[in-house]
C-alpha cells in the first residue's frame, strides 16, 4: 500500500510540475461534457494546473457584447440593410474573378482572427450575396488546383491533375484527338467579345490555376520541356505549360500576364535577371519570344521588379509581362521582412492595381483573374501563420479592386479552388492568440494549438522521435516564427487538399444569380451570363448601338445645314 501511495504521490508532482511548463491560456470552465466519460473528466484541474504561470488574459470581446440588445440590434441592422439594398440587374462590363487558392471557410476565419477579432470581416465578406460550390473532380473525391481552374474557369469538370482537357482522355497521354478534347474558357470568351484580358499569380505564372486561363495539358507538372521528356513524351510534339503561354493564340492576346516562374522560360545557359539559370534544355528563350511577338502587336513591355513595374506607364502600354521570380513568388511576411525583397518584388495588391489602371482604357472592358496562389503553398507546408497573412493580402488587393471600379459595371466574383485540411479547433478564449496554443488535453495533459491540420510533415514535430504514439510538448515551439509548422496527426511528405466545399462571394452586376450550392463548373456560365460573353455574347446591341450613334450624327449635321439655310 505504502508502495502504490508513493506512485501517486509522485505521479501527482510529476503532472503539477509539468502543468507548471506549459504557457496556455486558462479556460476557467467545467468540461463541456463532449464526450462519453461526461461532465467528470479530469480537465478541469490539469488545466488549472497548467495555467497557473500564465500572465491574465487579454478580455477580447467589448463590453456592449454582454448585453442582449446589443445583438438584437445588430441582427436588426443586418435584416434592414438587406431589405434596403435592391438586387443590381445591370450587365457587367468588366470582370474581376479571384481565386484564394487553398481558402477553406476555416481559413478565412482564423484570419479574421489574425487580424485582431473574430467578429472582423475581411473586405470580400461585405459583399453583397454568396454561395457556395462543391469542389470534386470527375475522379477524386477532393481535387487538385488543375481539374478545379478547368471548372471554374472553362465550365468542365474533369480528371485529377489535368488541365482543359476531356475527362475520358487519361493523364499523362502524350497523343490524343486535341479538336475533340481540349477546350478554353472564360478569357477566350471574353477576347472573343472585344475585351481585354489579364492573368495574376503570386506563384509561377505556368502552376496549375493560371494554367487554367489558357493551356491544355494531360499533366498539369508539364511547365517546361524537360518534364515533358522526363514522362516519356516527346516535347518536340506535347507543348509544355510554358510553350503555350508565349506561342498560343488566345495566350498571346492577354494585355497583363504578372507573376512567377521566370525558370520555365528560359534556357538552362540562360541566367535571368537574379542570376538563376533557365529549367529549359529545348534552348528556348520564351521570354525573348514574347518580346519579339508583342513588339508587333503594339506598346509593350517585359519587367522583373517592382520598381519596374510601378514604373510602368499603363496609358501608353498595351501588353505587359512581368515575371518577378524564378520560381514561386515571396511570400507577403518575407517582403516586409527584407528591405531588399520588397524593392524587387511586388506585392498581389499592387500587381492588381497596375493590371486594373491598363485594361480599364478598353471601352469594351476586360475580364482578370488574379489568384493568391502562397495561401495554398503555406498550407502543404503547415505554415499556418503564412497561409493566414497571404489571405490577409488577398483581401486587400480585392479591397482595392472594388475601390478601383463602380459596382454598377463591375463584377468581383471571389472563391476558392479546394480547401485544406487546418481545423480551428478547441474552446479556446475569447482574444486567445489564433496562432498560439489554445488549451491543454483532458488524456495527456499536454497543451495543443488552436490550429492544426489532419496531416502533414509536421507530424513530426508533434509526436516525438522516440515514441510516435506520445505527443510533444508543442509549448516549447515559437509560434510567432513565420515558418513554424502546426501539429498534424498523419505523417506526409504534404499535407493534403480538404473536400470541403467552397464559398463564393459575389459584389457587382447580377450578383444574386451566385446564391446557393452548386457545382463549381457553374461559375463561368453565370459569369459569362452577366458579362454577355461566350455563349451569352451578342454583338447585334453593340451594332445598334453604334447605328444609332452615326444616324444621330447625320441627323444632327442635317438640322445644322437647314438651319443655316
Amino acid at each position: 500500500m505504502m508502495t502504490l501511495a508513493r506512485y501517486f504521490v509522485c505521479l501527482a508532482v510529476v503532472t503539477l510540475a509539468a502543468g507548471e511548463l506549459f504557457s496556455v491560456p486558462d479556460s476557467g470552465r467545467e468540461p463541456d461534457g463532449h464526450s462519453t466519460r461526461g461532465k467528470h473528466g479530469s480537465f478541469k484541474s490539469s488545466s488549472s494546473a497548467a495555467s497557473r504561470s500564465q500572465p491574465a488574459q487579454v478580455q477580447g470581446f467589448e463590453e456592449r457584447e454582454l448585453e442582449t440588445d446589443f445583438w438584437l440590434q445588430q441582427a436588426q441592422q443586418t435584416l434592414a440593410q438587406k431589405l434596403a439594398t435592391p438586387d443590381n440587374t445591370n450587365h457587367a462590363k468588366n470582370v474581376i474573378f479571384f481565386i484564394g487558392d487553398g481558402m477553406s471557410a476555416q481559413t478565412v476565419a482564423a484570419t479574421r482572427m489574425y487580424l485582431g477579432n473574430e467578429a472582423n470581416s475581411l473586405s470580400f465578406e461585405h459583399f453583397k450575396d454568396i454561395g457556395t460550390v462543391r469542389t470534386y473532380c470527375v475522379d477524386r473525391q477532393v481535387s487538385d488546383s488543375s481539374c478545379t481552374a478547368t471548372a471554374y474557369l472553362s465550365g468542365v469538370k474533369i480528371n485529377y491533375g489535368m488541365v482543359n482537357v476531356a475527362a475520358s482522355v487519361k493523364r499523362y497521354t502524350c497523343q490524343y484527338d486535341r479538336n475533340a478534347s481540349d477546350f478554353e474558357g472564360l478569357l477566350k470568351w471574353a477576347q472573343d467579345a472585344g475585351k481585354s484580358t489579364g492573368i495574376i499569380t503570386t506563384t509561377k505564372i505556368t502552376h496549375a490555376t493560371p494554367a487554367g486561363a489558357y493551356a491544355s495539358t494531360t499533366n498539369r507538372y508539364w511547365e517546361n520541356d524537360v518534364e515533358v521528356a522526363d514522362a516519356d513524351c516527346d516535347p518536340q510534339l506535347v507543348d509544355d505549360i510554358a510553350e503555350q503561354l508565349v506561342d498560343k493564340e488566345m495566350a498571346k492576346r492577354f494585355n497583363v500576364v504578372l507573376g512567377g516562374g521566370r525558370g520555365n522560360l528560359l534556357p538552362v545557359e540562360t541566367m535571368d535577371e537574379e542570376g538563376k539559370p533557365g529549367y529549359r534544355k529545348d534552348g528556348k528563350n520564351l521570354i525573348e519570344q514574347w518580346k519579339q511577338t508583342h513588339e508587333t502587336m503594339g506598346r509593350s513591355r517585359y519587367v522583373w521588379n517592382r520598381e519596374q513595374l510601378l514604373s510602368v506607364d499603363t496609358a501608353n502600354t498595351d501588353y505587359l509581362l512581368g515575371l518577378f521570380e524564378s520560381g514561386h513568388m515571396k511570400y507577403n511576411l518575407e517582403l516586409k521582412a527584407s528591405s531588399e525583397a520588397s524593392r524587387t518584388e511586388p506585392t498581389l495588391e499592387e500587381m492588381t492595381r497596375t493590371a486594373i489602371e491598363l485594361l480599364q482604357r478598353n471601352k469594351k472592358g476586360y475580364v482578370l483573374f488574379v489568384e493568391g496562389g502562397l495561401i495554398d503553398v503555406a498550407h502543404h507546408e503547415t505554415w499556418a501563420r503564412l497561409a493566414l497573412d497571404e489571405t490577409a493580402e488577398m483581401a486587400r488587393a480585392i479591397d482595392t479592386a472594388r475601390q478601383m471600379t463602380s459596382e454598377q459595371d463591375t463584377l468581383i466574383v471571389v472563391s476558392s479552388d479546394h480547401a485544406h485540411t487546418m481545423t480551428y479547433n478547441g474552446y479556446p478564449k475569447r482574444g486567445n492568440d489564433i496562432l498560439g496554443l489554445g488549451d491543454v488535453s483532458d488524456e495527456d495533459f499536454l497543451p495543443y494549438t488552436t490550429l492544426s491540420y489532419a496531416n502533414g510533415l509536421s507530424y513530426y514535430t508533434t509526436y516525438t522521435e522516440n515514441n510516435l504514439g506520445i505527443r510533444e510538448d508543442v509549448s516549447k515551439y515559437d509560434y510567432t516564427r513565420m515558418d513554424q509548422r502546426y501539429m498534424a496527426t498523419v505523417p506526409l511528405d504534404a499535407e493534403t487538399h480538404g473536400g470541403d466545399d467552397v464559398a463564393v462571394w459575389v459584389s457587382g452586376p447580377m450578383s444574386h444569380l451566385f446564391r446557393g450550392v452548386y457545382e463549381q463548373n457553374t461559375i463561368p456560365y453565370l459569369i459569362s451570363y452577366v458579362a454577355q460573353i461566350g455563349d451569352y455574347y451578342d454583338d447585334s446591341n453593340s451594332g445598334t448601338s453604334e447605328l444609332v450613334l452615326q444616324l444621330s450624327v447625320l441627323l444632327g449635321c442635317f438640322i445644322a445645314v437647314l438651319m443655316r439655310r
